[in-house]
Parts: structure tokens; C-alpha cells; sequence
């Protein structure tokens, strides 16, 4: 019998791993059996693939109290939706957006592209040591030249859940669109985008909502209109040489990726029968678990909040000397971790929390990590520490 350890999952926060079953088989199910492109033919199979994108839109609706299915657009990931988010809006030279200190590149990149062309300003709010941002600081950064306030939900890098209803409550007072990427909580946190008065909500589906890579959304609050980056067929309108006008084809140029978005679906289903609050309560006790064990191992740096219930299923650590990239290669070369080290895309969370600029290195669980995953993660951590250059058998 082989003694040669299991190889254990920890880099959710990049994609999820493993998927539930149903998702194989949704994409092998439309790769063998449909394979058409919707809205292109009359004939069943295009038909049916014109079906499985509403029923996606419509169970995305539900998560996330969309009360359209037709304002969400379906992108490549999150990044895809929110360059749509933010490059789509109507942007003048003085024009500013208001952002926190712990935002993704996936943010930063488009407004700092907006700002070499456009010559818009970008405000950076705050955060505290653990990575949370005051709501009254966003309120006093919000001007009258506030185009747009976009924050991330929760920190790839701390796990931090940021007091979103509470900024977007602030920013629909002042008439400012806000602009929630849901990266890291889509799937993993309940989100209500009325109660929370998100105006656009961008997320991916192959994280939290367990789908496969290439799969993402953009929810658009009804009465906002964006440009379109791109134009093309739909196979509405086709009498007409310029973009439909209507959601969602005015967004959704060319053949949809139908593959994809089958396996989502699976996801969908999956998540609707077991409920975000079951995910959510048991990544809390996976976390809680974790942050419990690792507390006691001396020379190790712990980010974020301690408390589970104010952070999604994400932990940064530094360990006594060890770079970032180093502890990754220990944590696989002795216990089969898979974690992810480094910048996270998210430099500037990591000057707010002072590792910048090595990093630091992640762990991020799952809906289907155990407790089990979680002990031997303890165990590693801890042989490292105590022996550092020795190699566990």
C-alpha cells in the first residue's frame, strides 16, 4: 500500500477546487448532446441552449435578489465584468472614483488605464490593520465630481468583509453608481443587491459558486447604461448594423461560452439544494478552526480578522524568515498543501497590512474542505516552524 500523502486543496480564493459532481456532467452533457449556439436557429438544440441561459440568469437572479434575470450579463470572469463596469460608464477629465486601499488589480488596472486616457483621479480610502474600511471615510472621499464608488466585498489577501450595505446605502444617498466586486463572496457570503443597494455586482463563476474557469457575471441596476466595449452579432436585430439597444444583448456580442455556463448551472443547482448559509456556516468553522490551531505556533504572523464570522475562508500567514514563495514550496514539499503565495494581484492590502512587497502566503478553503484538511495544515505549519530544514517523510 502506497504511504505517499494526499495532496490537499488550498487556493479557492483563485478557483474553486474540487466541483461538484453535477458539473462534469453538465459539460459533458452539452458537448455530447447540445453543442449549439443560442439565439442563432430554430431547430432543438439551439433552442434548448437558448433555455439553459435563462435558466442560468434566472437562478443567478435568486442568489442575489435580481429582480430582472435580463440585467445580468454574462462575461470570460469577474475581471471581464468589472472592466465593463468601469470602462462603460460616461467618464470626463476631472471626474473621480472612490476606491479602498484593498482593492484587486482588477479594479485598479482599469481606473489607472482610465486615468492615462481620461485623466480621472482615483481616491484611496484606508483600512485599518485588518484590512476594514470605515464607511465614514468613503462618505468624506465621495465629492461632487464622484463618478463612481467601487469596493471590494471581501479581501483576497485577508479575507475582510467589508460593511458593504452600509457604503452602499451612502453612495445611493449622494447619487454616486457603486460598484461591489464580489470575487471572493459570490457564493460565500448572502448578498441582496436591493438591500445593499448595489448598482453593479461583478463576480466569477468558478470560485465561491463552484462553476467552471471562464464563466462570469456583471448585474447591472435597471436605468444604468453602460457603453459597450464590444459590439457584434447576437442574433437579434440582425436587419441592424449597429448593437441592440436591449439587455442583455446590447452586452453580449458573438457566441456565448454555452459550455461553461452548462457546467454553472450544475454549480447553481448544487448551491441552491445545500444553501449559502450552509457553505458559509461551515467555511466559518473551518476558519475558526484553522486561526485556533495556527495561533499557537510561535513566529507566525496571522492577517486579517481573528474573529471567522468577519472574514471569508481566507488566511495569510508569514512565518519567521521564510519568503512567502519559499513556505508555499515547504507547505507542498511536506504535507501536500496547495497554497498560493506572493502579492495576490492586490498590492495595496498588502501595505495596509505591512507585507509588501514579498506577500504573503495564502490558504483559502472551500466548500468541500474538512476538518481533517485542516488539522494536517496545523501539523505542517508547525513542523516547519519548529524544524525548518528538515523534510517530513
Amino acid at each position: 500500500m502506497s504511504s505517499e500523502k494526499r495532496e490537499i486543496y488550498f487556493d479557492n480564493a483563485a478557483t474553486s477546487f474540487p466541483k461538484p459532481d453535477g458539473v462534469e456532467a453538465g459539460l459533458l452533457n452539452f458537448h455530447r448532446h447540445l453543442g449549439a449556439s443560442a439565439g442563432r436557429g430554430a431547430y432543438p438544440r439551439a433552442v434548448l441552449s437558448g433555455r439553459l441561459l435563462e435558466d442560468t440568469r434566472k437562478l443567478l437572479a435568486s442568489f442575489f435578489n435580481i429582480r430582472k434575470p435580463s440585467q445580468i450579463i454574462f462575461t470570460f470572469n469577474a475581471s471581464d465584468a468589472l472592466n465593463l463596469a468601469i470602462k462603460g460608464l460616461d467618464w470626463r477629465l476631472g471626474d473621480n472614483a472612490v476606491v479602498s486601499m484593498m482593492e484587486h488589480n482588477s479594479i485598479m488596472r482599469p481606473l489607472h488605464a482610465l486615468k492615462n486616457r481620461k485623466g480621472i483621479k482615483i481616491i484611496k480610502v484606508k483600512a485599518s490593520p485588518e484590512g476594514l474600511i470605515d464607511p465614514i471615510d468613503v462618505a468624506k472621499a465621495i465629492d461632487s465630481h464622484t463618478r463612481l464608488v467601487a469596493l471590494v466585498h471581501a479581501s483576497n489577501v485577508t479575507g475582510t468583509i467589508q460593511p458593504i450595505a452600509e457604503v452602499g446605502d451612502i453612495a445611493r444617498r449622494k447619487g454616486v453608481p457603486f460598484l461591489v466586486d464580489a470575487a471572493q463572496s459570490a457564493g460565500a457570503l448572502p448578498i441582496d443587491v436591493e438591500a445593499m443597494k448595489i448598482d453593479l455586482l461583478a463576480f466569477p463563476g468558478h470560485k465561491a459558486l463552484l462553476g467552471p474557469l471562464g464563466t462570469g457575471a456583471l448585474y447591472i441596476r435597471e436605468g444604468l447604461d453602460l457603453e459597450t466595449l464590444r459590439e457584434g452579432g447576437t442574433g437579434s436585430q440582425s436587419e441592424h448594423e449597429v448593437q441592440p439597444d436591449f439587455l442583455p444583448d446590447k452586452y453580449e456580442p458573438g457566441s456565448h461560452n454555452l459550455l461553461g455556463i452548462a457546467g454553472w448551472k450544475e454549480a447553481l443547482d448544487f448551491l441552491t439544494k445545500e444553501t449559502v448559509a450552509k457553505v458559509r456556516a461551515r467555511e466559518m468553522r473551518l476558519t475558526e478552526h484553522f486561526i485556533d490551531g495556527i495561533s499557537k505556533i510561535k513566529a507566525l504572523d496571522i492577517y486579517g480578522p481573528k474573529n471567522a464570522a468577519k472574514r471569508v475562508a481566507v488566511v495569510s500567514v508569514r512565518l519567521g524568515d521564510f519568503a512567502p514563495l519559499e513556505l508555499s514550496h515547504r507547505l507542498f514539499e511536506r504535507g501536500k498543501l496547495m497554497t498560493r503565495s506572493g502579492l495576490h494581484c492586490a498590492p495595496g492590502a498588502h501595505q495596509t497590512i505591512g507585507t509588501y512587497p514579498l506577500g504573503t502566503t495564502r490558504f483559502s478553503f472551500g466548500a468541500f474542505n474538512t476538518p481533517q484538511d485542516i488539522e494536517t495544515a496545523i501539523s505542517t505549519l508547525a513542523a516547519i516552524a519548529k524544524n525548518p530544514t528538515v523534510a517530513i517523510q
